[in-house]
């Protein structure tokens, strides 16, 4: 339980100091991602292009899986046919 009172205190110093530093250029809005974390509008728009980059990537590569798997198959059945006609 200290520990978690520790952490939200550094958190909670380390946006303060970031919200004093960035004072000088204008209003900067926090949100929480459920976590305790607390995150700035750049850092929250930063991790939604990470996470959109990887489920992009992960997408990707069950495609090519899927088109890998479904390109055997046809080559197995391929065979198949052409071993029944001898």
């Amino acid at each position: 339980m200290a520990m978690r009172s520790v952490q939200s205190q550094v958190v909670l110093t380390r946006a303060l100091l970031t919200r004093s530093m960035e004072s000088s250029r204008g209003a900067t809005r926090y949100f929480s991602d459920g976590k305790g974390k607390v995150l700035s509008e750049e850092e929250r728009a930063a991790e939604n292009v990470y996470i959109k980059k990887m489920e992009r990537e992960r997408l990707e590569k069950l495609k090519q899986k899927a088109a890998k798997e479904s390109a055997e198959n046809e080559k197995v059945i391929a065979d198949k046919k052409t071993d029944g006609t001898h």
